[in-house]
């Protein structure tokens, strides 16, 4: 994957969560989709009502019966904490490639910080849903299981095993996010429990925050090893 590894005594200890080939790419989507969380927060601030297009939307999502029903609610249960943390130990304990500290990190943070960006986000947007006290721009369950599977495809590239360039790689972590924003903002908007454009919101906001996530740790993890008293790995 062309990702930065640390070595020592020859032996490879640890990867980069955000691999060299996929920065550059990765930060122009982060940029982007934080561009359309401010357009769209701004076109929505302070509506208490589904837009146009949220109306035709949700037209033909809402409201819809078993068994679709009872998939939106399990669907909706992995973006609350007891799901958040059901998904995040499944996955820590059956896929042992994530266990690496940077990528256990990433993980935790990417999925966490992109929340609390969310609901740092709600006030200022001012949208609500079915009542004056629930905020709805931007989604924070869509938003968390977006960063989550985004998180987990850039910890998985950075074990290096697929040699997939940066296209490919590109394709599999976007892919991945997207897949899961789009799941969970079908739920979402299934079930009532926001508008499509809060969902849209929701994706992009873990789609800014978690490739910069990722380079913060990174950053971090490369600073303090090369400190003197540092576990002393040479690059390659």
């Amino acid at each position: 994957m062309g990702g930065t590894v640390t070595v020592t005594d020859g032996k490879v200890t640890a990867a980069a969560v955000l691999p060299v080939v996929l920065r550059g790419r990765l930060a122009v989507v982060a940029v982007l989709a934080a561009l359309v969380v401010v357009v769209l927060g701004v076109r929505y601030a302070g509506d208490a009502g589904p837009g146009r297009t949220d109306a035709r939307i949700g037209e033909a999502a809402y409201g819809v019966g078993a068994p679709w029903w009872h998939i939106a609610s399990a669907t909706d249960f992995l973006g609350d904490p007891a799901g958040a943390l059901l998904l995040l130990t499944a996955v820590l304990v059956g896929c042992p490639t994530v266990r690496r500290p940077r990528a256990a990190v990433l993980l935790f943070a990417g999925p966490g910080l992109t929340v609390g960006v969310t609901r740092l986000l709600k006030p200022l947007a001012a949208r609500t849903i079915n009542g004056d006290d629930n905020l709805a721009f931007p989604s924070g369950h869509t938003a968390f299981l977006a960063a989550f599977a985004l998180a987990l495809a850039l910890a998985l590239l950075a074990a290096g095993r697929y040699g997939l360039g940066p296209t490919s790689g590109t394709v599999l972590a976007l892919g991945a996010a997207c897949a899961a924003g789009a799941l969970m903002g079908w739920a979402q908007v299934a079930t009532g429990a926001h508008y499509p454009t809060d969902t849209v919101g929701g994706c992009c906001t873990a789609l800014a925050v978690v490739p910069t996530v990722a380079w913060v740790v990174d950053r971090v993890a490369d600073t303090r090893r090369r400190q003197p008293g540092g576990a002393g790995e040479q690059r390659r």
